[in-house]
Parts: structure tokens; sequence; C-alpha cells
């Protein structure tokens, strides 16, 4: 059996947590897509662990994986082992032969192609996940299985090399340097090799997944980021490079459509809205310094927002920016529950909310006279799109007993509030999330 764990919106949705939490009945974590842009906050035992690469179900001693839609940082990667090995864990990782190797050419291009886009830009973290992929889409990408082979590693090289350097010496006009020289990066290559054959990481993804499901294994594939900067499905252009959708579940294991999908899919959906990056945002709360002073004792949209990031935490795991907030958009929860096909949905940091008077919710768009009841197709018109809001009562403090005593012990406002939620999603809520720990986790249904 699989379950999928995808992000409803923009990403910081909190799947790591839930990985976690229902990280005790899989065997496997999979990595589907993405690369060590997406940070993820896991905390076990009362120790926070940051990951950007690594599957956090590892840090529960479950199998980890790195699906060949990924794409690596291997000097990331074996940072990331290395460190939990440091505080006493031995994590188990293997990594797809057929998922592509980030070069250090690749975060040069990433900052350098940022700055050309302007107004265009999606707001990467630079660490060259968009070129590496472009450079798979071209063909000329390197994968991990590569390493392995001396021969076809120096020849995949020099041709990928040379596209590159000629890129960034007549595009961009920079000296390239040791980062675009093949005799480095070859040794470079066959350093993490070798590390990688040490610890027989490298496997075939769907064979090897195949084989343990076939035998009663039980798989979790987690994404990164969220659906509205999916590839395809997003706010292009202010999107990652892959498909962040359940859709790039199977593409990126090598499972079948039919596995993925005979699963549970849970949508993981933040109680309101954060981003960091440009591009429009319809429910945004100020701006994102958050200091406009209270007006005549009324809290202003930017002092919501400021609340609402400092009790939240928002600040990037991988960056430590701070993230752009607003309430809850429910014209793109719509359009990710048809996009993914949600059968539960885990909603987090309900907590951050609790305090305020009252929460809105943006319930649809406005565009050109027409309401809207999910986001329109183009970046464009959803950056036009005025918000038809709606109110909710707010509530208090969130007693932490609410995790035993179960969701009918929430405060009343808080479950109407959910219950709005889940009735317009036409999806039952499996879990609800009153603080950033596992324990703090009511639990409704569990998916395996």
């Amino acid at each position: 059996m699989t379950v999928t764990i995808v992000g409803s919106q923009l990403g910081d949705e909190g799947k790591g947590g839930i990985v976690d939490l229902y990280g005790d009945s899989a065997d496997i974590v999979v990595r589907y897509q993405g690369g060590d842009n997406a940070g993820h906050t896991v905390v076990h035992d009362g120790e926070t662990y940051k990951l950007s690469l690594v599957p956090s179900g590892v840090v529960r001693g479950t199998t980890g994986v790195i699906g060949n839609g990924c794409v690596v940082n291997l000097a990331t990667l074996f940072e990331e082992i290395d460190t939990l090995r440091e505080r006493g864990l031995e994590p188990d990782v293997r990594i797809a032969a057929r998922a592509h190797v980030i070069l250090p050419y690749h975060r040069v291009l990433d900052g350098i192609e940022e700055e050309a886009k302007d107004d265009l830009a999606a707001g990467t973290t630079g660490r060259g996940i968009g070129p590496t992929y472009e450079d798979k889409a071209g063909r000329r990408g390197i994968r991990v299985g590569d390493l392995l082979d001396p021969e076809v590693l120096r020849k995949r090289l020099e041709y990928a090399v040379s596209h590159n350097r000629a890129l960034a010496t007549d595009v961009y006009g920079i000296d390239p340097g040791e980062s675009f020289d093949v005799d480095h990066l070859y040794e470079a290559c066959r350093d993490f090799a070798q590390r990688l054959e040490n610890r027989e990481m490298v496997v075939n993804c769907g064979e090897f997944l195949s084989s343990k499901i076939d035998a009663g294994a039980t798989a979790m594939l987690e994404g990164a980021q969220g659906t509205a900067i999916d590839i395809d499905h997003g706010i292009y252009p202010y999107v990652t490079s892959s498909n962040t959708t359940a859709t790039g579940a199977p593409a990126g294991t090598g499972l079948s459509p039919a596995t993925v999908g005979t699963g549970e899919i849970v949508g993981i959906v933040k109680a309101y809205l954060s981003r960091v990056g440009t591009g429009p945002l319809p429910t945004e709360l100020g701006h994102v310094e958050g200091q406009t002073p209270t007006d005549g004792g009324n809290p202003t949209a930017s002092d919501i927002a400021t609340y609402i990031r400092d009790e939240g935490g928002e600040y990037g795991t991988v960056t430590g920016r701070p993230r752009r907030v607003g309430w809850l958009d429910m014209p793109m929860l719509r359009h990710a529950a048809r996009a993914n096909g949600f059968t539960g949905l885990a909603v987090n940091h309900l907590d951050v909310l609790a305090g305020l008077e009252e929460v809105q919710v943006g319930h649809a768009y406005e565009l050109d006279g027409e309401t809207l009841y999910s986001m329109p197709t183009t970046t464009e018109q959803w950056g036009r799109c005025g918000v038809v809001t709606k109110t909710f009562e707010g509530w208090p403090e969130i007693d932490p007993a609410v995790v035993e005593q179960g969701y009918g012990s929430l405060p009343d406002a808080a479950r109407t509030y959910l219950d709005y939620i889940s009735a317009e999603l036409s999806t039952p809520i499996y879990a609800v999330g009153v603080g950033p720990g596992r324990a703090e986790t009511i639990v409704r249904e569990t998916p395996f």
C-alpha cells in the first residue's frame, strides 16, 4: 500500500511533520521530486531535525529513498547523513540511479538567471534546482548512475560542461572558473561515487520499491513544495521546476499510476497561507516586514501578518527568509483537491490563529465581474483577482489536552472553521495540528 503526502498550497504546509506522524506505519519513505530547496522540520523525542533532502521519515528509523524525480546535491546529501549520524541516528538512505545530480555550475547559473529574469524571477533559493531540471529536459544531465561508470561520466561531463560554460561566458559574460572545469568536476563526482558504492546506496528505484511493496511493505511518497507551484498546474512562471502534485509520484518513483492511485492521497493544508518568493498572492496580509503601526487601536493587516509570522515561525527552513502570509485561499485549495484527488486532509498550524478576534478566508475570487471558485489558468489573471471573503469567529488558545480528548474538544469556533474546509473540499479531515510536535496533533484517521 502507498500513502502520498502532497502540499495543497504554496509549500511550507508542514508535510514533514505529517510524514513523521504517520511514519510508524510506513516501512519506506520516498521523496519523489524537488531538491535541497525543500526544507522539512521534524520534531521527534524532543529533538528538532531540519532536513532539506533526506526523506524526513529516516529520523524514525524507516528506509528513506530519494526517487528518480528528484535532483540531488550530493554534498548536501552526505552532509545531512553525517549530521544525523553525529546525533546518534543510523539513517538508511537509498538513491535512484536515474536521479539527476546538481553540479556546481547549476548553482552559479541559478543565481545569474534569477537576476536576469527581473520581475519574472521565481524567487528561487539559488541552489541549482531549475538549471538541473533544464539539463534533464535538454538530455544533457548527469545522473547518479553515471557517476559509477568513469568512462560514461567523463563523456557526459564534457558535453554538459561545454554547453553550460558557453551559456555562462557568451550569454552572461562571466568567468566560468572551477565550477565549469571538467577535470575538477570529474574528480569530485568520482569521490561521491566511491561513497555511494561503499554504502550500497544506489538502487533501481521503481524495481526496488515494487519488490518491497509486493513483499508486503508500506510506502509513503513524500512531495516537496505545494500544488500551486507545480510546474504544470501552478502559478507559472512563479513555480518550482517539477511536478509537486500527486501525478508526479508515479513518474518520480517508477511505481505505476495504479499503485499510487489505489492508495491514499493526503493533502496537507496550513490553516492560513504562506510562501517565500515573488508573484501574486490575493489573500496576502500586509508586507513582509510587517512594520505598519496600529491604526486607532485596531490591528492592521500588517500587524496581523507579523503576529501570524511570529506565532507560526514563518521563516524559511533552508534560507531563513521571512515568508509572506495571508488568509486561507479556498479557490487555491479547490484547485489542489481536483488536481490531486485527495482522500483525506491534514490541517496544520490551527493554533497559530488562536487569539485573533476574527479569522477570514478567501472564499472565492472576483474577476471581470465573474465569481470564480477555483484558480484561473494564468497567473496574470490570478493577480487581477479580487477576493470574496468569509469571516469566522476567532477562538481562544488551544489546550494541549485536546490531543487526547479528540476533535470534539476543540473550541467550537475552531471546529466550525475546520468543518467549513472539509465541506468545501468534499474531503474528510484526517488530522489537525495544534502545535509543532508530533504529540500535538489530533489524529482522526490513519491512512495506512
